[in-house]
């Protein structure tokens, strides 16, 4: 039965999980400068600030070899840990439920769901991501400059973590999770571009300053990924993290609405 996997599915199952590709993606990129201070203040520990108070907004779509089909968009934010450079994953947005769980169950993404575009015209560019009716991201460039084929490589720092059953505090102590991943590029494109960032109070985009950017580019890519614990995070220290990183469950109260128009 289904329910209940056999040895031989379980095998299948976790060959995919250990070894996801994801393929054909087309990914625009804004990279921009924000205020150190809030850089530092959004890190949680033990990741610190890289030598730039760099962030990345990101639009795309991909297939792969696990959740098949999705478009979404991020927001990382460049960091370092014992030595090892990467981008922090801040915000993450997806558009079908098994990129979502995927993402969040394995790597620790914090992914919620949300609707996106990318439209191209030449080498001018246009994407967004929108949530509950705002629009969170979006992004504008202009790509003139082809750079043809590379081969890169890239690191995400995520953390995993779970609410405690009785609802005050975590389950146990967070865990720091580092993907690596493997990159072949097929085309790319580089020039200037904007960034816009909206809020809401489950995705406070508009708290993060765009001070200046940097550069946009444009790549179409295949992707291999694999995830590894890198260390444990007192659950305590992760709290306050752990809530920022998902909707505030307080704001989402229909009940007392309900019982306001009862009354």
């Amino acid at each position: 039965m289904g329910f209940v996997k056999t040895p031989e599915e379980i095998a299948r199952i976790e060959h995919v999980m250990a070894n996801p590709r994801f393929v054909t993606a087309e990914m625009l990129n804004v990279d921009f400068l924000s205020d150190p201070d809030v850089v530092a203040h959004i890190l949680p520990p033990p990741l610190e600030p890289a030598d730039q108070p760099r962030l990345s907004a990101m639009v795309g779509r991909w297939r792969s070899n696990c959740v098949g089909d999705y478009c979404g968009g991020a927001i990382y934010v460049a960091a370092r840990h014992e030595g090892v450079e990467g981008d922090y994953v801040l915000a993450m947005y997806m558009d079908a439920d098994p990129a979502i769980i995927f993402g969040r169950d394995l790597f620790g993404e914090p992914k919620k769901q949300a609707t996106s575009q990318l439209y191209r015209a030449g080498s001018t560019f246009h994407a967004w991501v929108d949530r509950a009716g705002t629009r969170l991201i979006e992004l504008r460039a202009d790509l003139p400059e082809e750079l043809g084929p590379s081969e890169a490589g890239g690191n995400n720092f995520n953390f995993k973590a779970r609410p405690a059953t009785s609802g005050a505090g975590l389950e146990e102590d967070a865990l720091l999770t580092l993907a690596t991943f493997k990159t072949t590029i097929y085309a790319a494109r580089a020039g200037t571009g904007s960034v816009t960032l909206a809020g809401t109070v489950h995705d406070p985009l508009d708290e993060l300053p765009v001070t200046s950017v940097l550069g946009a580019r444009f790549i179409e890519c295949d992707l291999a990924a694999q995830s590894r614990v890198v260390t444990s995070v007192p659950a305590q220290d992760f709290l306050p993290y752990h809530h920022g990183r998902h909707d505030d469950w307080s704001a989402l109260d229909t009940e007392s609405a309900a019982l306001t128009v009862a009354g």
